[in-house]
């Protein structure tokens, strides 16, 4: 077997993800309501003794607390985006945030289940006016901030940068090119801003279910619905948070060798017009529907690292591509 050697080095951005700055807006300012509307209900429920609407003041805090810790992801992302110790940029702080708000939104979840079963067996006296009034301010304000995280650019419309590195001993070939949009494969979402999102919309759907039960109890005497419908948004949150785990723990923990992209990059290496197969392959997610391949290809024939490499580069969403060629003797 013969190694053939190359070395190509050249400027380059370690970012490959503008940042979603409009987002950051956005979530700051979902913020800052969410946080006023908290201070709302928690002095309102201690002025009118009112038990449900000083805990669902307590429950806003969480999602306030989560939309602080989306936009401190996003800040801390901009500040670092050209520190060199991070080799692919500062994407992944943002997941990163996501995955925490995940954990967050889970432990809402428990509480919520816990606060409602212990209501149910012991229930106690609700203030269905004020708790009614309240709850309809906490819808509306869910609602308005769920409006602007869900009208936000959730993907990626950015351009990428050009990108190369300096390599020895093997031959390489590596692709600079910009972008002009990305193929849909289903991560192009902003992750954090997700989480943002979710933590709004289950605020909004348990204010939906606390207003449903307020009515029946104050209607018909179902005071057990209050409890019930809170036990109803536990689940509906759960589940919402676990999805929310698996996506962001998949790209946290690089575990992506089933995404689509990876089938496109062995059917260019393995079905081309050249007798060469895959000796190793990584692929690996650095931004918004931005992913690097290092290929290792075993040949027979003359094909070169750069051959290949532009073969690659015809699918957009890889912007970081190291390709070692091994020519069988």
């Amino acid at each position: 077997m013969s190694l053939t050697s190359a070395a190509d080095a050249r400027s380059h951005s370690h970012r490959f993800d503008d940042g979603n700055p409009l987002a950051e807006r956005r979530t700051r300012r979902a913020l800052y309501l969410t946080a006023v509307m908290m201070v709302v209900e928690i002095v309102g429920g201690w002025w009118f003794n009112s038990m449900a609407v000083l805990a669902d003041g307590w429950h806003m805090s969480s999602h306030a607390l989560a939309l602080g810790m989306a936009a401190f992801a996003y800040a801390c992302a901009r500040r670092y985006a050209h520190d060199g110790r991070f080799a692919f940029g500062t994407w992944k702080i943002e997941i990163l945030g996501g995955y925490t708000s995940a954990i967050a939104l889970l432990g809402v979840a428990l509480l919520m289940a816990v606060q409602s079963v212990e209501r149910l067996l012991v229930p106690s006296s609700i203030h269905y006016d004020q708790a009614i009034t309240i709850a309809v301010v906490g819808l509306v304000v869910n609602l308005v901030c769920a409006w602007w995280l869900h009208d936000s650019p959730g993907h990626s419309h950015g351009h990428g940068h050009a990108h190369g590195h300096a390599h020895h001993g093997h031959e390489h070939g590596h692709h600079d090119h910009h972008h002009h949009g990305d193929h849909g494969h289903g991560h192009h979402q902003d992750l954090n801003l997700r989480s943002a999102y979710l933590h709004v919309l289950a605020d909004a759907a348990t204010s939906v279910l606390a207003i449903v039960a307020l009515f029946g109890g104050k209607l018909w005497g179902a005071a057990w619905l209050d409890p019930v419908m809170g036990i109803v948004g536990a689940v509906l949150v759960t589940v919402w948070a676990i999805g929310l785990l698996r996506d962001t723990g998949r790209i946290l923990l690089d575990a992506q060798m089933d995404a689509p992209v990876v089938a496109e990059v062995r059917e260019v290496i393995e079905q081309g017009p050249w007798a060469a197969q895959l000796a190793d392959l990584h692929v690996w997610q650095v931004g918004r529907g931005k992913f690097a391949v290092v290929a290792s290809v075993v040949s027979t024939d003359d094909v070169s690292a750069d051959t290949l490499r532009d073969a690659l580069a015809v699918h957009e969403e890889l912007v970081h591509i190291t390709v070692e060629v091994h020519r069988l003797a």
